[in-house]
């Protein structure tokens, strides 16, 4: 998982944000010049500490999303931002991508990580990091445990 993205050139900046749960810390490589409003929104939300405290509220065998302020699926930050993509940030096992409804522009606050590939979504989700530390508690997360902080 410490390799870069398939195709991703090495001299692509990229910040690290730690995320603590209820069942250990994930450290995620985001790509700010690559997907700048994307990352830039989850920058932003995780400085004015509106993940503290949220849960993840949907988890699958295949994904884990989180970032909701109802944990029903339904909430966001009172803003939604426009879709990014970035042809080689895929939907792979480790990615960490913005959630949305039905409409491309509707992502605000939640996001997912994929526990395993996901290629059908590829082209159609903001796809800014991926998990280079943590995948094993990725795994072990289960639907309403917490999001602790996200720095």
């Amino acid at each position: 998982m410490n390799e870069k993205p398939e195709n991703l050139n090495e001299n692509v900046n990229s910040k690290t944000i730690t995320v603590k749960t209820a069942k250990g810390s994930l450290t995620l490589e985001v790509y700010p010049k690559l997907m700048p409003v994307t990352v830039g929104n989850f920058e932003k939300l995780a400085g004015a500490g509106f993940y503290n405290g949220l849960v993840f509220h949907r988890v699958e065998d295949w994904v884990i999303q989180g970032g909701d302020p109802l944990g029903n699926g339904c909430g966001g930050p009172g803003w939604t931002i426009p879709l990014e993509i970035a042809p080689d940030l895929k939907n792979r096992r480790g990615a960490l991508a913005m959630a949305r409804s039905s409409h491309p522009d509707s992502a605000g606050s939640q996001f997912y990580i994929l526990k395993s590939d996901a290629t059908w979504l590829d082209g159609q989700y903001a796809v800014f990091g991926k998990v280079i530390e943590g995948m094993d508690v990725v795994d072990k997360i289960k639907a309403g445990d917490k999001i602790i902080s996200v720095e």
